[in-house]
């Protein structure tokens, strides 16, 4: 029996971050305010990163301030620091992100500093956080492995887990960033993991560049995790991370397992029809071929 599942959307950010060229931003509120109608309660609406790093990104305040907010919806946002932090509660975000990397060299790649200079740069978000009784969740990169350095072992992905949850967050997601992770690797990671950490308190981030995304799924369910990062379309990737193409698919995981598994979703038209809005809205503008 499948326990019940929790669906985190990352479409609108982490789908769409890689794309070179700007999609305009009343289309992405649209797509937003569509897959506010599924029954998926959290939607990570962008990213408060400057334009310059990320520039799909740019516009992520008028998102906010433009969406049609649906009772039972949390929209949420990537903070890298206190200012993105900042934007983020004028923003009327009802929960935002942090990131660290399980990688020294992903962190200088990512965010230009160490391991442990990212997670003390994230002590005033926390701080603040808990004065405005915002959540707080965390991401950590590259749990199976690092495109500059390879293997990265499950010990230094439990260190710096463990770090967030015991800076504040509720909740870390796992991310195979780069979709090396097959189902005996995924055990290898949360078998070390799990043995330290409350499994209700992990997520799983798993990108399908090597079709195995599902059965790690699999895997993170046998050993209690309910919670997984998707995106409508499988869009995705890291510019920061060569390689890495495609989140987990929406639809394709709730296919797969079984809609009556999943908190909230009853029906998949809605998801269908954001599934096509959003790839003839790229077709439309000419970023992919379909």
């Amino acid at each position: 029996m499948v326990e019940t599942i929790s669906i985190f959307e990352v479409g609108p950010r982490d789908g769409l971050q890689n794309i070179k060229n700007e999609i305009p931003i009343n289309k992405k509120i649209e797509l937003i305010n569509i897959l506010s109608t599924t029954g998926i309660e959290k939607i990570e609406c962008g990213s408060f990163v400057s334009a310059k790093w990320v520039p799909q990104m740019r516009g992520t305040n008028e998102i906010f301030e433009e969406i049609i907010r649906r009772d039972g919806v949390k929209y949420t946002a990537l903070t890298p620091n206190l200012k993105g932090f900042e934007n983020a509660l004028h923003a009327k975000v009802d929960e935002v992100a942090v990131f660290a990397a399980a990688s020294e060299t992903f962190s200088q790649k990512n965010v230009n500093c160490s391991i442990d200079e990212s997670l003390a740069r994230f002590r005033d978000i926390f701080e603040k956080a808990r004065q405005k009784k915002i959540p707080v969740r965390g991401y950590v990169s590259c749990v199976i492995e690092c495109p500059y350095e390879g293997y990265v072992a499950p010990k230094r992905v439990l260190e710096v887990t463990s770090k967030l949850l015991d800076m504040g967050c509720y909740e870390v997601s796992l991310g195979d960033t780069i979709g090396k992770g097959t189902p005996k690797k995924i055990d290898e990671l949360l078998n070390v993991i799990c043995e330290s950490l409350n499994p209700e308190q992990l997520a799983g981030h798993f990108h399908d560049t090597s079709d195995n995304a599902i059965k790690n799924v699999e895997v993170g369910l046998k050993y209690g995790i309910t919670t997984f990062d998707t995106a409508i379309g499988g869009l995705g990737g890291c510019p920061y991370a060569p390689g890495a193409k495609g989140n987990l698919s929406t639809v394709q995981l709730i296919n797969a397992i079984g809609i009556e598994n999943f908190l909230g979703i009853t029906d998949l038209e809605m998801l269908l029809y954001a599934e096509k809005y959003l790839f003839n809205l790229l077709k439309n503008l000419s970023l992919i071929h379909i």
